[in-house]
């Protein structure tokens, strides 16, 4: 009992310091939707757009998670592995918002854009309500964005 013990103390600092070492650098930008600043990782290739927010407890009242796709089309989110309850706002091109669907934690159930779209901002839930941002407001910064792939 004693051995295994000792292996199983030297194994989880190796395990943890392997799990720091891949974990990716988030590229931060900011964006802004009226006068309400926001800071938002962005998920612009395929990997980062899978992982999303998964397996997350918190997130700060005005951080959220921009997703950037390559071509205009009519996406759809889920919550697979995601605990927090969330918000997301469909933008064409432009960062004019078609439509903000509300999504319930760790569910399948799909959120998709009314149109075409290139990107999608994830929120907290009820945050675009709060601050009285709808469908036809612009969120502005877009640009600042990278290329997706």
């Amino acid at each position: 009992m004693f051995r295994l013990t000792w292996v199983s103390g030297m194994i989880l600092p190796v395990l943890a310091t392997t799990a720091i070492a891949q974990t990716p650098t988030i590229e931060l930008i900011e964006l802004s939707a009226g006068f309400h600043r926001i800071e938002t990782e962005v998920a612009a290739d395929q990997s980062s757009r899978m992982q999303g927010l998964m397996h997350r407890k918190s997130m700060a009242p005005n951080r959220g998670m921009l997703f950037v796709f390559p071509r205009a089309d009519r996406y759809c989110m889920w919550m697979r592995n995601t605990l927090l309850p969330l918000s997301v706002a469909f933008l064409d091109d432009q960062g004019k918002i078609l439509n903000i669907e509300d999504m319930k934690p760790e569910t399948e159930d799909n959120h998709c854009a009314s149109a075409p779209v290139r990107f999608a901002l994830e929120m907290n839930r009820g945050w675009f309500a709060a601050k009285g941002i709808g469908p036809g407001q612009r969120i502005v910064g877009l640009e600042k964005s990278p290329r997706p792939n």
